[in-house]
């Protein structure tokens, strides 16, 4: 009977104590969902100048559209997801599109002008955007037709590999790298 009863202790230790030893190790960081943000109707966007990337301008939050995703940033964090009324995630870091949006983007749109030059944005219904995000950026739709900045001329500098140099924010200032502060 002893025999019985020290093989079922040890058969016990060791099934059991892995399993609350890798317990344990488990570490969990709660980030907090963004709040939803409710639409009546889907967002309409339009396409930042010079880029790939769209903005749904009549929404109080930024929330972006780039490469298939929707992006949205929350309390110092970013979120991101396949709809743009649902299914948010974390997102470790900043995606890299967002160096290349101008911080003053919406006092640009509200007032037609980007960089000093009339914009006549388009507004792009949500299903439009679907059925067509991949093909306009495979031809260049949006460079084609100058992102509808009349006299577009890129006038942030290029970097070595042919890149606009990100836009950066200090202090509520917009500046690019490489420029004199």
């Amino acid at each position: 009977m002893k025999k019985l009863f020290f093989k079922i202790l040890l058969l016990t230790l060791v099934v059991f104590a892995p399993v609350s030893a890798m317990a344990g190790v488990s570490v969990h960081i709660n980030i907090p969902l963004p709040p939803p943000i409710i639409f009546p109707v889907p967002p309409q966007l339009v396409v930042i100048p010079g880029t790939n990337v769209y903005a749904a301008p009549d929404v109080q939050d930024d929330i972006f559209f780039s490469a298939g995703w929707w992006w949205r940033p929350w309390q110092g964090h970013w979120y991101r997801s396949h709809y743009y009324d649902r299914g948010w995630a974390v997102y470790n870091g900043v995606p890299a599109f967002h160096r290349n949006i101008p911080p003053g983007w919406r006092e640009y749109y509200r007032g037609h002008q980007w960089e000093g030059q009339t914009w006549n944005h388009e507004r792009i219904p949500h299903n439009d955007l679907q059925r067509n995000w991949r093909g306009w950026e495979k031809d260049k739709h949006w460079e084609k037709n100058s992102w509808g900045v009349q006299g577009y001329q890129q006038k942030r500098p290029m970097s070595k590999d042919g890149r606009n140099k990100p836009y950066e924010q200090h202090e509520g200032h917009m500046h690019q790298h490489g420029e004199n502060r």
